[in-house]
């Protein structure tokens, strides 16, 4: 049974990405996973210190350390259990009223990966939990996930709104083209109003290709705007997403187009940092 999968953590995103994944849910009309994962690195189950302690120190210094790493350890997993209760309530009270919860000792990517098979789309926050109002980080792994991960991701901001309107950047390529039948498959977008945009010159070659991808979307059975935009990629779809009031981007990381440099290349910090709409990556 495919899923929507929540990544819950203690990141001031959690209540959204809550929320996000409830309304993805209910829109998709697919089951809920809460998913916590305690990163194995940080909390080990069994630690090993072996050289961490330099010649002459005693043997007990080695095994009191070890106690507290495994008290620590049990600490988060107890924590993460409280974490994802709340989540569930949370979700409950927006009217999902089955939920599974699912706890994973490893490293985000390998279990997202772990559960590609199982999911239809992951939900995950913006900003890592070391983000302030003052101070503002991705995620740590974001961008390891992005590459890695062969399902849709939702990246949400740390507030909601439920999302009504969506806009697809593409950029003509065959894997842009797969893009959109990823899109036109999928349940994720359906009732929205679209708009297709191009990055690049307005030439008659782009039309053709805005044309062909939109015939692609008949399907969705929405109303679809296609638009040429020149410019630079970040700041001109987000131009065109402000002005149009659009409330979810969706892009493709693939390949090595503009649009998966503007993605996962030199700007992606300042990207995502600032965004402050959900943003929908396909892979």
């Amino acid at each position: 049974m495919l899923r929507v999968v929540a990544c819950i953590d203690g990141s001031r995103a959690a209540p959204a990405v809550c929320d996000y994944a409830a309304w993805a849910s209910r829109h998709m009309e697919t089951p809920l996973m809460l998913l916590h994962v305690l990163d194995e690195e940080r909390y080990p189950a069994e630690p090993d210190l072996a050289g961490s302690i330099g010649l002459g120190s005693r043997e007990h210094l080695l095994d009191e350390l070890a106690d507290l790493d495994r008290k620590r350890s049990k600490l988060a997993l107890e924590h993460g259990h409280h974490m994802l209760d709340e989540a569930e309530a949370r979700v409950q009270k927006a009217g999902i009223a089955e939920v599974v919860k699912r706890q994973r000792h490893d490293n985000l990517t390998d279990s997202l990966l772990a559960l590609e098979k199982e999911t239809r789309l992951f939900v995950m926050g913006l900003h890592g939990e070391s983000s302030s109002d003052r101070d503002i980080h991705i995620g740590s792994q974001l961008e390891t996930v992005i590459r890695s991960v062969h399902r849709p991701i939702l990246l949400v901001p740390d507030e909601f709104t439920q999302p009504k309107s969506a806009m697809l950047a593409f950029d003509g390529s065959e894997t842009a083209f797969k893009g959109v039948e990823m899109v036109a498959a999928s349940p994720v977008l359906k009732g929205m109003p679209l708009h297709l945009v191009m990055v690049g010159a307005d030439t008659a070659d782009r039309w053709e290709q805005l044309r062909k991808a939109e015939k692609m979307l008949a399907g969705l059975d929405v109303e679809i705007t296609l638009a040429i935009r020149a410019g630079d990629v970040e700041p001109t779809l987000h131009a065109y997403q402000d002005e149009h009031d659009i409330d979810m981007l969706v892009m493709g990381a693939y390949g090595h187009s503009r649009i998966r440099q503007f993605l996962v290349g030199s700007t992606t910090t300042t990207t995502l940092k600032t965004a402050k709409k959900p943003l929908v990556i396909l892979r």
